[in-house]
């Protein structure tokens, strides 16, 4: 990456995939505005819905609408960008390893940096923690943004966790299978859902649920100097961070607690002509 690299290119070709694939979630984005026009930016977001990740893509290419000549960076697994094929592609679309080196490589580059600190141990949560943030104490974000001196904006994410009833995050199941030493993965999902009922890992298809993606500004700590080596500090600010994540993720399900239902609803409102009237149905 330099400073001479903005990513992705407008016409690359998952662009219009992308899109296609987040209409599917009907998704409504608020607060765009708190994300900087320019410059470099750390944004966090909540981790859903396994594999399927609306709000990754929903957040990705909201910022890209923002920051048109800007660098705009998201983190992925090494597993994504080890694959043959996928991870050139993920490349080429401004995807870079979940590393500290690459982050801080983005920032200097002047990219909003995407990061979601849960991974996929928040992606795979059971779906009745849906309404929950949990970062598993991750705090490596929080030392990221003190080094670098870079405003951390919070991207809050609700209704992709409703679209997958995953039952388990397979801990167990991961650990005799040795996949943190494989694959630096600690979870193994079990889900029940179409095509394959209770089965573990397998993609099951999504709900059609409605996402919400809500842009905060841009938190206090994260535009004031700190030690990032301070521990007692980071702490601070972790827990400071989740709970005002927490807070709005609260807000947006009691605006939309039912996010598969507005999703059906969302649909069938834009058929063609006098079906569209069946959304009063609902």
């Amino acid at each position: 990456m330099s400073n001479t690299t903005v990513l992705p290119d407008p016409n690359h070709p998952l662009l219009p995939v992308a899109r296609a694939y987040t209409s599917y979630f009907t998704p409504k984005v608020t607060g765009i505005e708190n994300l900087p026009a320019s410059g470099p930016v750390l944004v966090i977001g909540n981790h859903s819905s396994i594999y399927w990740a609306p709000e990754v893509w929903i957040t990705f290419m909201a910022a890209l609408d923002r920051r048109p000549n800007e660098p705009t960076y998201g983190v992925a697994h090494e597993i994504l960008l080890r694959a043959p094929g996928l991870g050139d592609t993920l490349r080429t679309f401004g995807v870079i390893p979940a590393s500290q080196e690459a982050a801080t490589n983005g920032l200097k580059d002047g990219g909003a940096v995407m990061v979601y600190p849960g991974g996929d141990w928040e992606a795979c949560r059971p779906w009745t923690d849906r309404g929950k943030v949990d970062f598993a104490g991750r705090k490596g974000f929080i030392r990221l943004a003190l080094k670098m001196g870079v405003p951390v904006i919070p991207a809050v994410a609700n209704g992709g966790h409703d679209s997958i009833f995953v039952l388990s995050r397979g801990e167990r199941t991961a650990k005799l299978l040795g996949l943190d030493k494989l694959v630096r993965a600690k979870v193994f999902p079990y889900t029940v859902g179409l095509p394959f009922g209770v089965a573990p890992i397998l993609p099951q298809i999504p709900l059609p649920s409605h996402v919400d993606v809500s842009f905060l500004p841009a938190l206090d700590w994260s535009t004031q100097p700190g030690d990032p080596e301070d521990a007692d500090l980071v702490e601070g600010y972790y827990e400071e961070t989740v709970a005002t994540m927490q807070t709005e993720l609260d807000r947006l399900r009691a605006a939309t607690p039912n996010p598969v239902l507005t999703g059906v609803k969302n649909h069938v409102a834009g058929l063609p002509g006098p079906l569209s009237g069946l959304a009063n149905l609902f």
